[in-house]
């Protein structure tokens, strides 16, 4: 068994004042995807399609996800940085009595510095492959978020709006990403709306393999729940 990696360093210990902290918005993650595995942990590009399916022991109703890649793979749980991110943002929102759509508008450079991620010129350009794998992979579920079971293929961000500035400060197609807007699914959004969210420690993001981030999920989510056993059914994850 491989041991547990060093923390990579805390690469923004002293955060911009305008930026989402810790200090008053935990960083948040929705149960669904916690408990399921939907995002790969291959570091690199993953073109399979994916079937996973359990039996709730709660309701003893059958659970089942497939997922299917975009042209550049699958989300990989590096990506869901974006998404836990995009949730916070929300929940923090939502407690302090605002009202919020799926839209999150917010600049790739608080985004990095909220999520522990360098900030050069590859990051940005991680960013925006990052951008086009969540909304390319396409997830078609029965597990319900809120109070709604909706059967249909959708993308981890429905969709999403990007603004560049050249070096002279011009808007234009080609310059680097200013402000960013990111529409999460129909999915996600219930489950921010109906606040089936946990917090996560913010050294999350400091955990190197995607393996250790997906233990960690799974732990946070299930472990705390007195007298009732929890496995990893690793055998039930499998290509389509």
């Amino acid at each position: 068994m491989s041991k547990v990696s060093k923390l990579l360093p805390d690469r923004h210990p002293n955060k911009d004042f305008f930026i989402l902290d810790v200090s008053d918005a935990t960083p948040r993650d929705e149960m669904a995807s916690m408990e399921h595995p939907v995002y790969s942990l291959s570091m690199k590009p993953d073109y399979r399609e994916l079937s996973y399916s359990h039996v709730n022991s709660t309701t003893g109703k059958e659970m089942r996800i497939e997922i299917t890649p975009s042209q550049g793979g699958l989300a990989t749980i590096l990506d869901k940085d974006i998404v836990l991110y995009c949730i916070s943002k929300l929940v923090h929102q939502k407690n302090m009595g605002n009202d919020i759509t799926p839209w999150v508008e917010l600049t790739a450079h608080e985004l990095m510095v909220g999520c522990n991620w360098n900030t050069g010129k590859r990051d940005y350009a991680r960013f925006e492959s990052a951008l086009d794998r969540l909304h390319g992979t396409k997830i078609k579920t029965n597990i319900k978020t809120g109070d709604e079971i909706v059967v249909q293929a959708f993308g981890l961000i429905d969709a999403y709006e990007t603004r560049r500035k050249d070096e002279h400060g011009e808007i234009g197609p080609f310059g680097r990403m200013s402000k960013v807007r990111i529409k999460l699914s129909d999915w996600t959004f219930r489950a921010v709306q109906s606040m089936e969210v946990l917090s996560i420690d913010r050294t999350y993001f400091q955990l190197r393999k995607p393996l250790e981030r997906r233990l960690y999920e799974l732990a946070r989510k299930h472990v705390g729940e007195r007298n009732k056993p929890f496995r990893i059914g690793i055998d039930k994850l499998r290509k389509k």
